[in-house]
């Protein structure tokens, strides 16, 4: 495997962040809370999704050139995988080839989430990808044992669902809001039953960024006394204690260039309205790529 070169980082660099859609926005936009003064290049990869249904290999290729055109076009000076599938697939790929660059990635939050447990019961969305790759078997049995137990969903079709949701066309987001109220209701029933109660689950991790936009379907399927968790600030905590072990954290200052510039494989209109929504940037902050 080639050794990509890049530049010695520095503070005025930005960070470069990539999904396979428009769900790593809900981890931008924890990163632009913990780190104010950081700049921001956001790749969303909706032409390439769904991720998690794919195959490794054509995971861990798509990641690679992501993070070349990232380089090459950006400088970044750090790089958050915000995708759960990606980062299963192709982190140790890509910090071989990016030796010196932090490349920060998330994972579902298996960890707290069985520590915060009452019940002993914790329950699991995620995508295929994810769930059955060996990064998640080694954090399931990391945290899995007589004191906690994992009831793990795949949802094939949520994420997609959850990124058509944004459509720019009134109709066609429509139907995918529902399909994707009809999703959340099934997986959440395949897992069982939700509560306080012995036995029943507690928390529930959302492993996939993308999730975090259904956070108000699933709260209303699993109840208010029900934990949701995911990994968004933790990854912008992560994010922050590399940059400053790097000395490259940006200084407090106020700066003259656009705080994010966002970009898509996919459909430009659905990228500025989820960038408005969910970050409240303008629609020229987005610009379309082709794949």
């Amino acid at each position: 495997m080639s050794v990509l070169p890049h530049p010695q980082p520095s503070a005025q660099q930005p960070i470069g962040v990539f999904d396979s859609g428009i769900g790593g926005l809900s981890v931008l936009a924890a990163l632009r809370r913990e780190l104010p003064h950081e700049r921001f290049v956001y790749l969303a990869d909706s032409g390439c999704a769904p991720y998690g249904e794919k195959g490794d290999a054509y995971v861990t290729a798509r990641s690679l050139a992501i993070a070349r055109w990232l380089l090459a076009r950006h400088g970044i000076k750090a790089l958050v995988v915000a995708c759960n599938t990606a980062t299963a697939a192709a982190v140790e790929a890509l910090r071989a080839e990016l030796p010196g660059l932090p490349v920060i990635g998330v994972e579902p939050a298996l960890k707290p989430a069985a520590a915060l447990t009452r019940t002993g019961h914790v329950g699991v969305l995620a995508t295929r990808g994810t769930v059955h790759s060996g990064r998640f078997a080694r954090l399931r049995g990391a945290h899995e044992g007589r004191e906690v137990r994992f009831s793990v969903q795949a949802c094939d079709g949520l994420a997609h669902a959850i990124e058509q949701s944004t459509d720019a066309e009134p109709a066609p987001a429509a139907a995918a809001q529902a399909r994707t109220a009809a999703l959340c209701a099934r997986y959440v029933q395949a897992l069982g039953r939700f509560g306080s109660e012995p036995g029943a689950i507690d928390t529930l991790v959302l492993g996939c960024t993308h999730y975090v936009f259904a956070r108000e379907q699933l709260r209303s399927l699993v109840g208010p006394q029900v934990q949701l968790i995911d990994t968004g600030e933790a990854v912008a905590r992560q994010t922050r204690r590399m940059l400053e072990a790097t000395n490259t954290l940006a200084p407090d200052a106020p700066r003259d260039e656009p705080v994010a510039l966002l970009f898509t494989t996919g459909v430009l209109p659905a990228l500025q309205a989820a960038a408005g929504r969910w970050l409240g940037l303008p629609p020229q902050a987005c610009t379309l790529l082709p794949e």
